[in-house]
C-alpha cells in the first residue's frame, strides 16, 4: 500500500506536528497544569446512546486486570466483576451513579472548554530481513540503554526518568537520533521499513503494523526512548522558512520529504530523539497503550496523566472535523508527549488510513468529565 497517494492518511493536526505527539518522549518536562475538578450532578452529563454507554463501559472494564490493587479503582473493578459479562444500560447505569461521583474538568481560567485531537494505528510497508528496498532498521530496546526511575530517591520527581549508557562507573547520554540513524545500533531489529519518513512518522504514533509481502501484518508499539527530548521535525521546517505553520500536516512534511531528498537527514537529524520498539501479540485487537491493555476503537483515549489518572472512566462531549458529535463514556488508556494540559485529551480512532484521515483531521473543542470513585482523594 502506497500512502503517499492518499494524502488523507498523512494528515495530523498542526498542533502535533509542531509539538509532538502521542506514545513518545514519554518522559518531557512540561508546565504543571493547574486544573479544577467542578463537582457535577449526573443530570449535567450530555445523553449518550446506549450502545455507546455499554461499549465505552466495556472498554473501562477491559483494564480492570491492571486496576485491581490501584487504591482509587481497585474496589470499583472488583464489584464491576460481579456485574453480567454483557450488563444492560440499566445496570451500567446503575452501577456509575451508586459508584462514581461526577466532575468536569476545568482549566485555571475557569473554561470548561479543552482540545480534543485523535490519533490511529498506522501500516507501512516493510519487510522481516533487509532488502534493496526496505533497508530502515525498526530497533528494539538496545541491552546498553540504562534507564533510571529518580522518583525511587526523589519522590516528587514521580514518572521522570534518566536515560543513558554507562562509560565506566559514569552514565552518559545516550546516542541521538542522528548518530543511531547515522551509524546504526547494537541491539535487536524488529523488522525493515522502505521509507526513513515512515519510521519518524512511527515514532511519533508510538505504535503501528508493518505490512509484510506474505499478506501478515507485524504488530508493533512502543517499548523505550534514548532520553533526548523530542523536538518536531514541523517546526524545523517552519523555522527553516520551508512550510508556514498553518500548513504543516504529515502530508506536507511527506511531500517536502520527497521534493528535498537531500535535506531528509538534516531534518530528521533536528529531532534527537528516538523510540524504540517491542514486537505485540498477532491478534486482532487495538494497539495496547501506556496501560498496557489494547486500546478500543472509538473508546479509548490518551490523557496527561497529571490530570487524568490511568484507567479512569471520562464522558467526553466533542465531535469529529466534519461535525459529527462524539458524545460518549471513553477509557483513559494512554499517554503522549504532546498530550499536555487541563482540559485535554487524544482520541483513539483505529487502524490503518481511513483512522489516519478522521484522527488527522481532528483538532476540536471539547468538554471532559471525570467520574470518579465516590469517598476518593482527587488527582492532584
Amino acid at each position: 500500500m502506497n500512502l503517499f497517494f492518499k494524502p488523507f492518511a498523512w494528515v495530523l493536526p498542526t498542533a502535533l506536528l509542531l509539538a509532538g505527539c502521542n506514545g513518545t518522549d514519554k518522559d518531557t518536562v512540561k508546565p504543571e497544569p493547574h486544573t479544577t475538578y467542578s463537582k457535577a450532578d449526573w443530570n449535567a452529563l450530555p445523553q449518550v446512546t446506549g450502545n455507546d454507554l455499554q461499549s465505552g463501559f466495556a472498554s473501562w472494564r477491559s483494564a480492570c486486570t491492571r486496576l485491581k490493587a490501584d487504591p482509587n479503582w481497585g474496589s470499583v473493578c472488583s464489584d464491576a466483576a460481579n456485574l453480567p459479562a454483557s450488563p444492560s444500560v440499566p445496570e451500567i447505569s446503575n452501577f456509575l451513579q451508586a459508584h462514581l461521583d461526577v466532575y468536569s474538568l476545568r482549566s485555571a481560567e475557569g473554561s470548561s472548554d479543552g482540545l480534543i485531537t485523535g490519533y490511529y494505528e498506522p501500516v507501512y510497508p516493510g519487510s522481516l530481513k533487509p532488502t534493496q528496498t526496505a533497508n530502515v532498521p525498526i530497533y528494539s530496546v538496545p541491552s546498553d540503554l540504562v534507564v533510571v526511575n529518580l522518583d525511587s530517591i526523589y519522590p516528587e520527581l514521580k514518572g521522570k526518568r534518566l536515560r543513558g549508557r554507562l562509560e565506566g562507573r559514569v552514565l552518559k547520554p545516550y546516542d541521538t537520533a542522528e548518530t543511531i540513524n547515522g551509524k546504526g545500533l547494537n541491539a535487536p531489529v524488529l523488522a525493515w521499513l522502505t521509507d526513513p519518513m515512515d519510521l519518524q512518522f512511527l515514532q511519533i504514533q508510538g505504535s503501528g503494523r508493518v505490512q509484510l509481502d506474505d499478506g501478515r501484518q507485524l504488530r508493533i508499539g512502543y517499548a523505550d526512548q534514548n532520553g533526548h527530548p523530542y523536538k518536531p521535525i514541523g517546526r524545523w521546517l517552519v523555522e527553516q522558512g520551508e512550510l508556514k505553520k498553518e500548513d504543516v500536516t504529515m502530508g506536507t512534511i511527506h511531500a517536502w520529504a520527497m521534493a528535498h531528498p537531500e535535506r531528509v537527514h538534516e531534518m530528521l537529524a533536528s529531532n534527537p530523539s528516538y523510540v524504540f520498539f517491542t514486537q505485540n501479540p498477532d491478534s486482532n485487537e487495538g494497539p495496547r497503550g501506556s496501560l498496557n491493555v489494547p486500546l478500543t476503537a472509538g473508546y479509548s483515549v490518551a490523557v496527561d496523566r497529571k490530570v487524568i489518572p490511568l484507567g479512569s472512566l471520562l464522558w467526553l462531549s466533542t465531535t469529529q472535523a466534519d461535525g459529527q458529535p462524539i458524545v460518549r463514556p471513553v477509557a483513559a488508556q494512554d499517554t503522549g508527549g504532546a498530550i499536555a494540559g487541563e482540559v485535554r485529551a487524544d482520541f483513539f480512532v483505529g487502524t490503518g488510513p481511513e483512522a489516519g484521515q478522521i484522527a488527522g483531521d481532528m483538532k476540536q473543542k471539547g468538554n471532559i468529565w471525570l467520574l470518579w470513585p465516590k469517598g476518593a482523594a482527587l488527582p492532584q
